[in-house]
């Protein structure tokens, strides 16, 4: 049974926790005079960062965990609870400081190296703490969290029409894949079919997304191995599909895209796209497996075994390039049209790279398979009272949704971005390697600060 997420929400006379897992899904009741529960980290590590956000955002405290430190706590603001329904403060009183607690290993000749919050490129916050013997890597803790945006608590007593641009823009590398998530929420409150015309003018969008993130991870990849060529050439062509998402949607990240429509795409321009950009991917294959110097980089750095990566729940391509076949895609639909998970063995670096190759070849297959549809539309605009979840396979691997509607309003939103999970995968996949294959390991998992911080 694969563990998906674990969260909380509060009701009139209790909390309640939410265990969501492939198979099923599980609430158990907290008392609100005495708010604990037993962790289940032990059996699904994963579960670990779950259950420090529930502690931070609802005050529950967790029961026999081995790690029980703030998550998304600052320092100067150690016991707000800003989930709470009674949470409407607009300013905060702050208190000392109190350093935050990493995870060390200490001994003769072993040193620690802390890397960001404050990145010198186009980087999001995050901090990367490591334990070092000379150049090799004996632990790393990632810590994030350094933008807390409110989004669950905003989006609340909101009508979910309001709500569309927020979730929109929740992380950038998967605006499509949100609101594809969010459209199947809208589609199950109120009762409605899926229409094919829309899912696959929504399915073309959405495996753009994943071409137009493949390719930029397909470039800094090699980069970070010191080949700067291959990053000018698939840059060329994000942009590429960038611009052809701009003509579609009118937008380059296909903000505002969808909302219950499929509408008329120019068939012999998207056409003409994938027919170059297919040739240009063949001849960047060709070219750049013929450079051993490249591979000899790749392979064996940042491994990342098939048993991890089920024990910690890893998704996306991070999951398949260890040969774990999760893709939310692998349904009749993306089958009739063409799609094929894409897996590797070794769980390394080179693996990750090999995945993604392989699933823009196979993007571009589904998408010339999706384009006999005709513009169509549904209403979206009454909703029943209930309880709705959603899961979208983005470029990086599965969102997960949770929409609850009371009173034709949002009484509880949650999302479990895929990098929410693998992030607490990496510092697996760092020991044995130098400190200078971390950059290209964490390039190769290409995670999310902003879909993990909410």
């Amino acid at each position: 049974m694969r563990f998906i997420a674990r969260f909380a929400q509060e009701l009139p006379d209790h909390f309640e926790i939410i265990d969501v897992f492939d198979t099923k899904i599980e609430k158990t009741p907290i008392d609100k005079d005495n708010p604990e529960i037993e962790t289940v980290a032990h059996i699904y590590p994963a579960a670990v960062w779950f259950e420090r956000k529930i502690h931070d955002d609802f005050g529950i405290k967790i029961l026999h965990t081995f790690d029980n430190r703030p998550l998304i706590h600052h320092e100067r603001f150690p016991n707000i609870h800003p989930m709470r329904k009674d949470f409407t403060q607009k300013s905060i009183e702050q208190v000392p400081f109190h350093p935050y607690h990493y995870e060390v290993i200490e001994g003769d000749g072993i040193f620690q190296v802390g890397v960001g919050p404050v990145h010198a490129g186009i980087i999001e916050p995050g901090h990367f703490h490591f334990s070092q013997e000379g150049e090799a890597i004996l632990h790393l803790e990632v810590r994030h969290f350094y933008k807390y945006r409110g989004i669950e608590k905003i989006v609340e007593k909101k009508h979910p029409n309001e709500v569309w641009n927020i979730i929109e823009r929740i992380s950038g590398n998967e605006s499509i894949a949100y609101q594809l998530a969010y459209l199947e929420l809208l589609i199950q409150a109120s009762n409605q079919k899926h229409n094919e015309n829309i899912q696959k003018y929504g399915a073309i969008l959405l495996e753009l997304e994943r071409i137009a993130h493949h390719l930029v991870d397909l470039g800094f990849i090699p980069n970070d191995a010191g080949f700067g060529a291959a990053l000018a050439y698939s840059s060329m062509l994000a942009e590429d599909t960038r611009r052809a998402l701009k003509t579609l949607t009118n937008h380059r990240f296909g903000f505002g895209a969808i909302r219950g429509k499929a509408k008329k795409i120019d068939q012999n321009i998207l056409e003409s796209f994938l027919n170059d950009l297919e040739s240009k991917i063949d001849f960047f294959e060709n070219w750049i497996i013929e450079i051993p110097s490249l591979w000899d980089r790749l392979d064996t750095t940042g491994k990342l075994s098939p048993k991890k990566a089920l024990k910690y729940s890893t998704v996306g391509v991070v999951a398949r390039a260890s040969g774990v076949r999760i893709d939310r895609r692998e349904n009749s639909f993306y089958k009739k049209h063409g799609f094929s998970i894409q897996t590797q063995q070794s769980g390394d670096v080179a693996a990750r790279f090999k995945v993604r190759l392989q699933e823009v070849k196979n993007s571009i297959q589904i998408i010339r398979n999706l384009l006999d549809f005709q513009e169509d539309s549904i209403s979206l605009n009454a909703f029943e009272d209930g309880e709705y979840f959603s899961f979208i396979e983005s470029s990086l691997g599965e969102v997960m949704l949770y929409l609850k509607i009371k009173d034709q309003k949002i009484d509880r939103f949650f999302a479990r971005d895929p990098s929410f999970i693998n992030w607490q995968a990496l510092h697996l996949m760092m020991p044995g390697n130098i400190i200078a294959d971390f950059p290209l390991t964490n390039k190769s998992c290409d995670l999310s600060y902003a879909g993990s911080d909410l």
